[in-house]
């Protein structure tokens, strides 16, 4: 990865301070400098949002609220100021009911604990260098769960491959959703492109 990182703001949320301080470390290391952390999710959730974030990561369990509910604030909450803020969720389990848990909340990709530093890059990199369309349906709003087809799903709603049918629409957004998506979308091509 060669990307030029050090325009990038990131927010931190874990409850332990040494993944904390290990996070700071590792993304300091590659030159993001602009790292706000938080030791919880009220705290968090406050930060992003009197700040513009380009990532997030956050712990999936905190008290006093999740890491999953802080998620949802900031997928849906009409406070939140960036709802398509890519959201990297860390945990101590990485088993499948979790991940998938998180990834139906909205969370864009997974890290489990103990990490090491090339894990943490690849996840870092899957954010910049492939950056998912975001879906918004009666039960969800986040990125496109979808990294391949499931060939065993036939469901009345079968899913298609088409981007166009992925509903997306820019009309449908607000004007702060749109210059939030708009704002991003910049600072990914920005980042890709240097």
């Amino acid at each position: 990865m060669s990307y030029q990182l050090e325009g990038l703001r990131i927010l931190i949320i874990d409850d332990n301070a040494h993944i904390r301080q290990l996070l700071r470390t590792i993304l300091y290391a590659v030159g993001i400098h602009a790292i706000d952390v938080a030791e919880d999710g009220v705290t968090g959730f406050d930060s992003f949002c009197r700040l513009e974030y380009d990532l997030v990561f956050t712990d999936y369990e905190m008290e006093p609220i999740s890491g999953l509910d802080l998620v949802d604030m900031i997928r849906t909450s009409h406070k939140s100021p960036n709802p398509y803020v890519p959201i990297i969720m860390i945990s101590s389990y990485s088993d499948g009911d979790r991940v998938q848990s998180a990834r139906d909340r909205g969370v864009t990709e997974f890290l489990a604990k103990p990490f090491t530093v090339d894990v943490l890059m690849s996840r870092l990199e899957s954010v910049i260098e492939e950056p998912r369309p975001f879906v918004r349906t009666e039960s969800y709003f986040g990125p496109d769960r979808r990294r391949k087809q499931d060939p065993r799903y036939n469901g009345p709603e079968r899913r298609t491959t088409e981007l166009e049918k992925v509903d997306v629409s820019v009309r449908d957004l607000s004007k702060q959703q749109r210059d939030a998506l708009q704002a991003s979308q910049a600072n990914a091509n920005k980042i890709a492109g240097d």
